[in-house]
Order: structure tokens, then C-alpha cells, then sequence
């Protein structure tokens, strides 16, 4: 069977895709990700839909990009990007958790008095993109074997950033790997660095900070710089989708 029959064998395809990301606690969630930078969804993928996702990593003509992470000093590992067309059911993921994260990207940008450039419509949003030459896809596969570790970083792929974004875990930590948690540190504004280790379970998707985030201080509101990664994957294979919800130049 290959790559595509998996996955258009699943429900993945199906209209009830956005409704599930309708269903999530969406007011805990978002509370915490103000108070945290990050949350955790709770179950949105069955096992036999990530392992269907899992399985288009083999399929090298759906990504337009594949990136050593040795040869690049980013860690150790290996990332594609998706090309063109985005597989139906990752248009799907992206397109609908924009919608439910809109709100709290336009509470952030007013705390700190930035621009709210982003629209209703997610398409509009990557209209946007495009015509300020951001035209490549961003949403990519990880893929990570025993030693393998993602360094610290922020996905900034041009002028238009969208101050959230998505990553699904594809296998069950402790069971398919071990180590590989993901990890976000955030620089307090006159402080040390503040650390917060997730392990991300397989099907659960983890809403977290792209680049800064409004912290409460006693001057007012102040921006936290944000960075994420993956701790050393200790054993196994460890691999996720990651829904970035700005496109690339």
C-alpha cells in the first residue's frame, strides 16, 4: 500500500477533520498558552491516522525540501518541507487551528502595540504571504533517531510571522522512543531563562510560542523572547508534523 492509499484510507480526509479541532478545550487551552507560552490539546489523531502521516515520509515528491540538521548546525535529525499541493489533510490542521488561535495572536500584538496584520480567512493570511514574496510552504515532517536532538530556535521565514504554531506528535513517547521531549525556554525581560519540558504524546498536538510572547510586568506589558527545540532522542524513532502558520520566502 502506498503512502497515499494509507492516508486516503484513514478519516483523515473526511469533513469532520476541522470539527475535531473545533471540539478542543479551547478556552483552557488558550488560557494556558498566555500563561505558559505552550499547551497541550489532548487526543486529536488516531494512531492509525499519524502512522498514515508518518508514511509520507517516504514519498520524497511531496516535499520540496530536505534538511540535514548535522549539516546545518541546527542539531542532529532531519526535517522535510512539504511542497506543493499540501496534503488535503494538513491544509486542514493548519487552516483550522489558525481560526481558534486568531484571537490570542491579536491579544498579544495589541499588548505590545504591533500590528494585527493578520485576517479572518487563513487563505487571505497566506495571500498576504505571498504577495510579500513568502510563496513556499511551511508545514514539514521531523524525523529523529537515538542521538538525534533539534537546537534551540525560533521559525522565522520572513517579514510575516504568525505568533503561533502547531506540532503533532506522530509516536508513543516511551513506547516507539524514549528522550525527545520538546522543549520551549523563554527569556523573562530582566530575568534568567524560564524552561518548560512537554512530552508530546502521540495523536496530541502542542500549541506553542513562534517568536515572543506579552509577559506581565510592573511596567506594563513586556515581550518575552521564545525558543523551542527537542531534547536527545535516547533510543528509538521519534517523529512529528509541524504546522507553522506562515508560509516562507
Amino acid at each position: 500500500m502506498t503512502s497515499t492509499d494509507r492516508l486516503q484510507s484513514t478519516t483523515l480526509y473526511s469533513t469532520t477533520l476541522p470539527s475535531r479541532v473545533d471540539a478542543l478545550a479551547w478556552p483552557a487551552l488558550t488560557a494556558e498558552v498566555d500563561a505558559t507560552g505552550c499547551a497541550l490539546s489532548g487526543p486529536l489523531l488516531s494512531a492509525d491516522e499519524c502512522a498514515a502521516l508518518a508514511a509520507l515520509w517516504d514519498d520524497e515528491q511531496r516535499f520540496r525540501t530536505t534538511v540535514d540538521m548535522t549539516r546545518h548546525r541546527y542539531g542532529q535529525g532531519v526535517y522535510r518541507y512539504f511542497g506543493r499541493p499540501v496534503p488535503e489533510p494538513v491544509a486542514r490542521l493548519r487552516a483550522a487551528f489558525y481560526r481558534h488561535l486568531l484571537g490570542t495572536a491579536r491579544e498579544w500584538a495589541a499588548r505590545l502595540g504591533d500590528p494585527a496584520s493578520w485576517p479572518d480567512d487563513f487563505d487571505d493570511w497566506l495571500d498576504l504571504c505571498r504577495r510579500a514574496g513568502q510563496t513556499e510552504p511551511t508545514p514539514l515532517m521531523l524525523r529523529y533517531t537515538a542521538g538525534d536532538w533539534n537546537a534551540l530556535h525560533r521559525d522565522l521565514y520572513g517579514e510575516l510571522v504568525f505568533p503561533l504554531q502547531v506540532v503533532i506528535g506522530l509516536d508513543r513517547p516511551g513506547t516507539d522512543y524514549t528522550g525527545g521531549e520538546f522543549l520551549l525556554v523563554e527569556q523573562r525581560p530582566r530575568a534568567q531563562s524560564r524552561g518548560t519540558v512537554t512530552l508530546l504524546e502521540q495523536g496530541h498536538a502542542l500549541v506553542f510560542t513562534t517568536r515572543d510572547r506579552p509577559v506581565s510586568s510592573a511596567r506594563g506589558w513586556s515581550r518575552a523572547p521564545v525558543r523551542h527545540g527537542v531534547s536527545t532522542v535516547r533510543s528509538g524513532l521519534r517523529r512529528a508534523l509541524g504546522l507553522v502558520l506562515h508560509d516562507a520566502a
